[in-house]
């Protein structure tokens, strides 16, 4: 009986990634053919990430203060909202290390107004290449299209997209807010390569709105920071050497992923440590 019963999780569990597989696959292709005026919401790349000490990074940053400079939004504080069903199956499939997952999040930048602009995003990983589509509207509208169930201002395909995730997982509510200090630098050379330094993370599962501001649990231990290159393709080889000499290794790492996990993990009458593995460890 349960080796039947095991079986059927199986078939079910082949059956939604194939479905999930042919959705994203038709997704991509719509997305080709129609969404060229909205080309500077789409992305498409590799994202390493890596967890650093105050060390590494005044080391890298120096190394490289020639060679890149700020984007647009230069040092600035992210602040989402993350979406997830009642028992959070959305993060639990993907710290599974799924070959496809998905999240949806709300972005702005800085402590929004009703009116400041914000960012609707849904973002997809597929055989480690991450695919990233976001909506712009006012933060109230936006605030309003995802909790309250109003229509969006404006009806696209990513907007469709994102009404398809919402019936797909069921109950989408607000699951935790997180928010960090960022630094965001692209190459001088290669304007699609891009590396951003976090630090100060901090996460709250309670006043899900990002208009109460920036506050919450510390995510790392202080001084360490999560840096992330985004690359279209492979890692230029000078990066690459910079990167060992300063033994800077990548790692896994999922902002929303860690604080769920140490959530939980602060439910337990014996807290475990801050995984050392996370934090450079040879283990």
């Amino acid at each position: 009986m349960h080796e039947k019963q095991g079986l059927f999780c199986d078939y079910v569990q082949i059956v939604t990634v194939t479905a999930l597989k042919i959705y994203f696959y038709f997704q991509i292709n719509v997305m080709r053919g129609h969404m060229a005026k909205q080309i500077t919401s789409i992305f498409k790349r590799y994202e390493k990430k890596y967890l650093i000490s105050g060390e590494q990074y005044d080391a890298l940053t120096q190394m490289t203060a020639d060679l890149f400079s700020p984007d647009e939004f230069g040092r600035s504080v992210i602040m989402n909202i993350y979406f997830d069903t009642p028992n959070y199956m959305i993060i639990r499939r993907s710290l599974e290390k799924p070959v496809y997952k998905e999240k949806l999040r709300l972005r702005t930048y800085g402590v929004p107004r009703d009116d400041s602009s914000a960012f609707v995003e849904i973002k997809k990983k597929f055989k480690k290449v991450v695919y990233k589509r976001r909506v712009k509207m006012a933060y109230a509208e936006a605030y309003d299209y995802l909790i309250n169930s109003a229509p969006p201002p404006q009806t696209t395909q990513i907007t469709n997209e994102i009404d398809w995730f919402m019936k797909y997982y069921g109950e989408v509510r607000p699951a935790m807010v997180i928010t960090y200090e960022r630094m965001a630098m692209f190459s001088k050379e290669n304007k699609d390569l891009r590396i951003t330094y976090d630090n100060n993370i901090l996460w709250r599962k309670e006043d899900l709105d990002l208009r109460s501001g920036a506050y919450g649990q510390p995510l790392l231990p202080e001084g360490y920071y999560l840096m992330e290159i985004k690359i279209p393709g492979a890692m230029p080889v000078w990066l690459a050497r910079m990167l060992d000499e300063l033994k800077i290794y990548p790692t896994s790492f999922s902002k929303y992923g860690m604080a769920y996990i140490t959530d939980q993990n602060m439910k337990k009458e014996f807290p475990e440590a801050f995984p050392e593995v996370l934090l450079g460890s040879d283990d």
